[in-house]
C-alpha cells in the first residue's frame, strides 16, 4: 500500500490517530509530510532536536514559512541556541500539541529524524528526573568528546550507538546519568500506557541514493548561506554549546577558526551527515511498528 492508502485505512479505525513520518536526514520527510498534511487536513509537529533553535535555519534544513504553504507547523523556533532543552520537555510540548490538534478535528503528523523524540511520544517514555550534579558536569564537559564517547561506550554501549555522539552535551548528560544512578541511560525511560493510535511511516531509500541527496543538500546549504549564518551565530554564541557543535555549524566553525579549508570542511560535513543517517537507520532497524515506504504520496 502507498502512504495515502495506509493513512486512509488507519484514520478509518483509529480513535486518537497520530501519523508519524520518520526517515534518515535528507530522505525527503519535509516534502512528503507537507503533501500528506495537505491531503488529510493535517498539522505538523516537528520531532527534530535541531530545528527547535531560533536562527538556525539553513544548517538544520528548516522549512521556511513560505514553503509551509499554509500548513501549520509546531515546535520549530521555540528556544534560543544557548538554552537547555530536554527530551522530557519535548515530550510534554509535543503531547500537548497533538492533543490540541485532535481536539480541533484535524490530523496530527509527528515528523522528524530525532529518534529519541519519536520514541518518547509513541512509546510514552516516563523519563526520570535526575538532580543535576554541577561538579560532575563540569568535569565531563572539560574532557574531549572522543574520550566521553569512549567512556559512554564502555558503560552503556546501546546509548553510545543511539544518541547523537557529535553533541558533547548529549554525551555528557548520558554519562552523568550512568555515573550518578549506576543504571544504563539507554534503559532510563520506562514505557507508560499508550497515548495515541500511531501509524509510523518510514521513508526507505537505497543507500547510494540517500548519500547522493546528502551531498547535494550540503552543496545547496553552502550556496544558500550556511557560512554566513554560522558567522552570525558565532558572533552571539560560544562554540561549546550543543547547538553550535551540531552537524553543519561544527564543520563551518572549524573553517572559520582556520582549522580546515572550506573544501575540507564541506567533505567532513558530508561524511558526518552520512554517519548520522546510518545511526538513525540503526536505531529503527528491527522496529516492527514501522511501515517502510518510498518518498512519494502515490
Amino acid at each position: 500500500m502507498n502512504p495515502t492508502e495506509l493513512i486512509q485505512s488507519h484514520l478509518a479505525q483509529a480513535k486518537k490517530p497520530l501519523i508519524c513520518l520518520i526517515g534518515p536526514t535528507a530522505s525527503g520527510k519535509t516534502a512528503l509530510s507537507l503533501e500528506l498534511a495537505k491531503k488529510f487536513n493535517g498539522e505538523i509537529v516537528s520531532a527534530d532536536s535541531r530545528q527547535i533553535y531560533r536562527g538556525m535555519d539553513i544548517g538544520t534544513a528548516k522549512i521556511s514559512k513560505e514553503e509551509r504553504q499554509g500548513v501549520p507547523h509546531h515546535l520549530l523556533d521555540i528556544i534560543d541556541p544557548d538554552q537547555d532543552f530536554s527530551v522530557a520537555e519535548f515530550k510534554r510540548l509535543a503531547v500537548e500539541k497533538i492533543e490540541d490538534i485532535l481536539q480541533r478535528g484535524k490530523v496530527p503528523f509527528l515528523v522528524g529524524g530525532t529518534m529519541l523524540y519519536i520514541d518518547a511520544v509513541t512509546k510514552n517514555f516516563e523519563i526520570p528526573e535526575v538532580e543535576p550534579d554541577l561538579e560532575l558536569r563540569k568535569k565531563l564537559e572539560a574532557k574531549e568528546l572522543q574520550l566521553l564517547v569512549a567512556e559512554l561506550a564502555k558503560l552503556d554501549p546501546e546509548a553510545a550507538k543511539s544518541i547523537d555522539t557529535d553533541n558533547p552535551r548529549r554525551v555528557s548528560r548520558a554519562l552523568e546519568y550512568c555515573l550518578k544512578t549506576g543504571k544504563n541511560f539507554s534503559e532510563a525511560g520506562s514505557k507508560g500506557p499508550k497515548l495515541f493510535d500511531e501509524l509510523i511511516l518510514g521513508i526507505d531509500l537505497p543507500r547510494e541514493e540517500l548519500y547522493k541527496r546528502i551531498d547535494a543538500r550540503v552543496e545547496e546549504q553552502l550556496k544558500n548561506g550556511l557560512l554566513a549564518e554560522t558567522k552570525e551565530l558565532a558572533a552571539k554564541y560560544t562554540w561549546d554549546l550543543p547547538s553550535m557543535s551540531g552537524i553543519g555549524y561544527k564543520q563551518m566553525g572549524m573553517y572559520l577558526r582556520g582549522d580546515l579549508s572550506l573544501e575540507e570542511a564541506l567533505e567532513i560535513l558530508k561524511i558526518d551527515t552520512r554517519r548520522y543517517a546510518k545511526r538513525q537507520l540503526t536505531w529503527w532497524r528491527g522496529d516492527e511498528r514501522i511501515r517502510w515506504i518510498s518518498d512519494s504520496v502515490r
